[in-house]
Protein backbone atom coordinates (compact mmCIF):
# COMPACT_ATOMS: atom_id res chain seq x y z
CA UNK A 1 0.00 0.00 0.00
CA UNK A 2 1.32 2.97 -0.47
CA UNK A 3 2.45 5.28 1.49
CA UNK A 4 0.30 8.39 3.39
CA UNK A 5 3.04 10.72 1.65
CA UNK A 6 2.38 9.39 -1.30
CA UNK A 7 -1.35 9.19 -0.72
CA UNK A 8 -1.60 13.05 -0.14
CA UNK A 9 0.53 13.65 -3.41
CA UNK A 10 -1.76 11.93 -5.50
CA UNK A 11 -4.84 13.00 -3.92
CA UNK A 12 -3.78 16.40 -4.57
CA UNK A 13 -3.31 15.10 -8.29
CA UNK A 14 -6.58 12.98 -8.73
CA UNK A 15 -8.72 15.04 -7.58
CA UNK A 16 -7.59 18.99 -7.23
CA UNK A 17 -7.70 19.60 -10.94
CA UNK A 18 -11.35 19.53 -12.36
CA UNK A 19 -13.54 22.54 -11.38
CA UNK A 20 -16.61 21.78 -9.57
CA UNK A 21 -19.57 24.14 -8.21
CA UNK A 22 -20.76 23.43 -4.79
CA UNK A 23 -24.34 24.04 -5.57
CA UNK A 24 -24.76 22.24 -8.98
CA UNK A 25 -23.72 18.29 -9.62
CA UNK A 26 -21.34 16.62 -7.66
CA UNK A 27 -21.06 13.56 -9.71
CA UNK A 28 -17.82 14.49 -10.76
CA UNK A 29 -16.24 14.87 -7.68
CA UNK A 30 -17.96 11.62 -6.69
CA UNK A 31 -16.13 9.72 -9.73
CA UNK A 32 -13.35 11.49 -8.67
CA UNK A 33 -13.27 10.75 -4.77
CA UNK A 34 -13.71 6.86 -6.10
CA UNK A 35 -11.01 6.95 -8.18
CA UNK A 36 -8.43 8.22 -5.33
CA UNK A 37 -9.98 6.40 -3.27
CA UNK A 38 -9.87 2.69 -5.64
CA UNK A 39 -5.87 3.79 -6.52
CA UNK A 40 -5.08 4.17 -2.48
CA UNK A 41 -5.62 0.29 -1.66
CA UNK A 42 -5.52 -1.85 -4.86
CA UNK A 43 -1.82 -2.19 -4.31
CA UNK A 44 -2.87 -5.18 -2.24
CA UNK A 45 -2.90 -8.63 -4.24
CA UNK A 46 -6.30 -10.75 -5.40
CA UNK A 47 -8.00 -7.57 -3.83
CA UNK A 48 -11.47 -6.20 -5.94
CA UNK A 49 -11.96 -2.61 -4.35
CA UNK A 50 -15.58 -0.85 -4.29
CA UNK A 51 -15.85 2.48 -3.07
CA UNK A 52 -19.22 3.84 -2.33
CA UNK A 53 -19.58 7.20 -1.66
CA UNK A 54 -21.98 8.79 0.48
CA UNK A 55 -23.73 11.97 0.72
CA UNK A 56 -23.10 15.23 2.26
CA UNK A 57 -25.71 16.35 5.01
CA UNK A 58 -28.70 18.15 2.82
CA UNK A 59 -29.32 20.80 5.76
CA UNK A 60 -25.54 21.82 4.77
CA UNK A 61 -25.35 25.74 3.09
CA UNK A 62 -22.88 25.94 1.15
CA UNK A 63 -21.26 28.92 -1.08
CA UNK A 64 -21.04 28.19 -5.18
CA UNK A 65 -17.12 27.54 -5.33
CA UNK A 66 -14.70 27.57 -8.44
CA UNK A 67 -12.84 24.22 -7.52
CA UNK A 68 -13.73 22.16 -5.04
CA UNK A 69 -10.63 20.32 -3.54
CA UNK A 70 -10.57 16.58 -1.98
CA UNK A 71 -8.22 15.49 0.56
CA UNK A 72 -7.53 12.59 2.85
CA UNK A 73 -7.93 14.05 6.93
CA UNK A 74 -5.11 13.10 9.25
CA UNK A 75 -7.20 10.72 10.86
CA UNK A 76 -8.69 9.12 8.25
CA UNK A 77 -8.36 5.38 6.89
CA UNK A 78 -9.45 4.21 3.84
CA UNK A 79 -10.61 0.80 4.78
CA UNK A 80 -14.56 0.24 5.72
CA UNK A 81 -16.05 3.20 6.58
CA UNK A 82 -14.65 6.41 6.53
CA UNK A 83 -14.44 10.05 4.68
CA UNK A 84 -13.07 12.33 2.29
CA UNK A 85 -12.24 16.32 3.50
CA UNK A 86 -14.17 18.72 0.76
CA UNK A 87 -12.81 22.31 0.43
CA UNK A 88 -12.99 25.18 -1.33
CA UNK A 89 -9.78 26.34 -3.12
CA UNK A 90 -11.35 28.88 -5.34
CA UNK A 91 -14.71 31.29 -4.35
CA UNK A 92 -16.06 33.92 -1.97
CA UNK A 93 -16.12 32.05 1.05
CA UNK A 94 -13.68 29.20 1.56
CA UNK A 95 -15.29 26.38 3.61
CA UNK A 96 -14.90 22.53 4.73
CA UNK A 97 -16.80 19.55 4.86
CA UNK A 98 -16.46 15.89 4.88
CA UNK A 99 -18.09 13.53 2.99
CA UNK A 100 -18.60 10.05 4.16
CA UNK A 101 -17.57 6.67 1.88
CA UNK A 102 -17.01 3.24 2.61
CA UNK A 103 -14.41 1.29 1.02
CA UNK A 104 -14.73 -2.34 0.31
CA UNK A 105 -11.81 -4.64 0.24
CA UNK A 106 -13.40 -8.24 -1.72
CA UNK A 107 -10.35 -11.20 -1.23
CA UNK A 108 -10.63 -14.64 -0.91
CA UNK A 109 -10.97 -15.60 2.68
CA UNK A 110 -12.23 -18.58 5.21
CA UNK A 111 -15.67 -18.87 5.66
CA UNK A 112 -18.07 -21.14 7.79
CA UNK A 113 -19.57 -23.90 5.56
CA UNK A 114 -22.53 -24.00 8.69
CA UNK A 115 -23.59 -22.42 11.49
CA UNK A 116 -21.09 -22.68 14.44
CA UNK A 117 -21.61 -22.25 17.99
CA UNK A 118 -19.25 -20.77 20.27
CA UNK A 119 -16.38 -23.39 21.90
CA UNK A 120 -16.88 -25.29 18.56
CA UNK A 121 -13.36 -26.36 17.72
CA UNK A 122 -12.53 -26.02 14.18
CA UNK A 123 -11.82 -28.63 11.45
CA UNK A 124 -11.78 -28.74 7.84
CA UNK A 125 -15.30 -29.52 7.44
CA UNK A 126 -16.45 -26.66 8.77
CA UNK A 127 -14.21 -24.37 6.60
CA UNK A 128 -13.92 -23.07 2.89
CA UNK A 129 -12.87 -19.79 0.98
CA UNK A 130 -15.07 -17.49 -0.07
CA UNK A 131 -14.94 -13.61 -1.56
CA UNK A 132 -15.63 -11.84 1.21
CA UNK A 133 -15.22 -8.00 2.18
CA UNK A 134 -12.32 -7.86 3.81
CA UNK A 135 -12.71 -4.42 5.55
CA UNK A 136 -16.20 -5.63 6.86
CA UNK A 137 -14.68 -5.91 10.22
CA UNK A 138 -11.42 -4.10 12.00
CA UNK A 139 -10.42 -7.25 13.40
CA UNK A 140 -8.23 -9.46 10.37
CA UNK A 141 -9.68 -11.80 8.25
CA UNK A 142 -7.73 -15.32 8.17
CA UNK A 143 -7.17 -16.19 4.44
CA UNK A 144 -5.78 -19.41 5.48
CA UNK A 145 -8.08 -22.77 7.11
CA UNK A 146 -4.48 -24.08 8.25
CA UNK A 147 -4.16 -21.26 11.01
CA UNK A 148 -7.54 -21.79 12.38
CA UNK A 149 -7.63 -25.84 12.29
CA UNK A 150 -8.22 -27.10 16.12
CA UNK A 151 -9.04 -23.50 17.53
CA UNK A 152 -12.34 -22.95 19.36
CA UNK A 153 -14.61 -20.21 18.86
CA UNK A 154 -15.01 -16.94 21.04
CA UNK A 155 -18.21 -16.28 19.51
CA UNK A 156 -20.78 -18.12 17.30
CA UNK A 157 -20.27 -18.31 13.82
CA UNK A 158 -23.64 -17.77 11.21
CA UNK A 159 -22.93 -19.78 8.23
CA UNK A 160 -21.05 -18.13 5.43
CA UNK A 161 -19.86 -15.77 7.70
CA UNK A 162 -16.00 -14.82 7.51
CA UNK A 163 -13.82 -15.82 10.05
CA UNK A 164 -11.84 -13.40 11.76
CA UNK A 165 -8.87 -13.24 14.57
CA UNK A 166 -11.30 -11.77 17.01
CA UNK A 167 -13.11 -15.50 16.59
CA UNK A 168 -10.86 -17.35 17.73
CA UNK A 169 -9.85 -17.97 21.49
CA UNK A 170 -6.99 -17.23 22.65
CA UNK A 171 -4.33 -20.15 23.08
CA UNK A 172 -2.98 -21.07 26.28
CA UNK A 173 0.45 -22.01 25.61
CA UNK A 174 1.34 -22.71 29.22
CA UNK A 175 0.16 -23.55 32.92
CA UNK A 176 1.01 -22.20 35.96
CA UNK A 177 3.86 -24.15 37.58
CA UNK A 178 5.18 -25.38 33.87
CA UNK A 179 8.86 -24.58 33.34
CA UNK A 180 8.92 -22.32 29.93
CA UNK A 181 11.99 -21.12 27.84
CA UNK A 182 12.42 -17.45 28.15
CA UNK A 183 14.17 -15.43 25.47
CA UNK A 184 14.75 -11.63 25.91
CA UNK A 185 15.61 -10.02 22.49
CA UNK A 186 16.61 -6.12 21.63
CA UNK A 187 19.19 -4.08 19.45
CA UNK A 188 21.76 -6.19 18.92
CA UNK A 189 21.18 -8.87 21.80
CA UNK A 190 19.77 -12.05 22.57
CA UNK A 191 19.75 -13.60 25.58
CA UNK A 192 17.98 -16.82 26.34
CA UNK A 193 17.15 -19.09 29.89
CA UNK A 194 14.09 -20.93 31.49
CA UNK A 195 11.88 -19.57 34.73
CA UNK A 196 8.86 -20.79 36.23
CA UNK A 197 5.57 -19.47 35.31
CA UNK A 198 3.49 -18.19 38.05
CA UNK A 199 0.26 -17.84 36.11
CA UNK A 200 -1.29 -19.57 32.78
CA UNK A 201 0.45 -18.22 29.67
CA UNK A 202 -2.53 -16.81 27.24
CA UNK A 203 -1.86 -15.81 24.16
CA UNK A 204 -1.59 -11.85 23.77
CA UNK A 205 -1.57 -11.78 27.53
CA UNK A 206 1.04 -10.46 29.69
CA UNK A 207 2.45 -13.82 32.02
CA UNK A 208 4.82 -13.23 35.14
CA UNK A 209 7.75 -16.11 35.37
CA UNK A 210 9.90 -16.16 38.05
CA UNK A 211 13.44 -16.55 36.17
CA UNK A 212 16.30 -19.03 37.92
CA UNK A 213 17.73 -15.86 39.35
CA UNK A 214 14.61 -15.69 41.68
CA UNK A 215 14.10 -12.40 39.77
CA UNK A 216 9.97 -11.88 38.95
CA UNK A 217 9.65 -10.92 35.36
CA UNK A 218 6.44 -9.96 32.90
CA UNK A 219 6.74 -11.79 29.76
CA UNK A 220 4.49 -12.22 26.57
CA UNK A 221 3.66 -16.22 25.76
CA UNK A 222 4.11 -16.45 22.60
CA UNK A 223 4.44 -20.47 21.89
CA UNK A 224 4.62 -24.10 23.50
CA UNK A 225 6.18 -23.12 27.12
CA UNK A 226 8.20 -20.11 25.43
CA UNK A 227 7.76 -16.87 26.49
CA UNK A 228 9.58 -13.28 25.77
CA UNK A 229 10.43 -10.80 27.73
CA UNK A 230 10.41 -7.12 26.68
CA UNK A 231 13.51 -4.82 27.15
Amino acid sequence: MHSWACILLCASALLGAAPVRADGDMSGVHEQVKQFAGASVQAAQDTRVQVEVGSLDPRLKLAPCAQIQPYLPPSARLWGRSRIGLRCASGPTRWNVYLPITVKVFAPAVVATRALPAGSVLQEADLARAEVDLAEESSAALRSAGAALGRALDRPLAAGASLRQSHLRPRQWFAAGETVQLLAQGPGFQVGGSGQALSAGIEGQPVRIRAESGRILTAEAVGERRARVHP
